[in-house]
């Protein structure tokens, strides 16, 4: 049976209300079968509200950030005292993003 675009958007409409609400889409799933939805609708239901949330989702433009630090050994009478770090060497990276196609050039080709 061909289900219109409007029946599609108030499947996706209810079910992003209800996910709002604290509803899993299993439980979800559930109930609109029992309402006497078939599975593909119930499918198409899903995607269309998956896809309404992935664009109100924000871009995340963080870089990861890895702390290097080097931290001299404690002696044994410092042991036992609450631990305290010196820090001897410490460094920052935070890695490049690169295309797959670039880091592969770089390790055949060395560029």
């Amino acid at each position: 049976m061909y289900e219109s675009k409007g029946r599609i958007q108030q499947l996706a409409e209810y079910i992003l209300k209800n996910l709002s609400k604290g509803y899993t889409l299993d439980s979800l799933r559930v109930a609109l079968t029992n309402q006497g939805y078939s599975k593909i609708s119930i499918d198409n239901g899903i995607k269309k509200a998956n896809k309404i949330l992935a664009e109100k989702a924000p871009i995340m433009e963080e870089k990861p950030e890895i702390i290097y630090r080097l931290i001299e050994s404690a002696s044994s009478e410092e042991a036992t005292a609450p631990l305290k770090e010196k820090i001897v060497y410490e460094e920052t990276y935070i890695p490049e993003k690169k295309s797959f196609w670039k880091k592969l050039k770089e390790i055949f080709f060395g560029e």
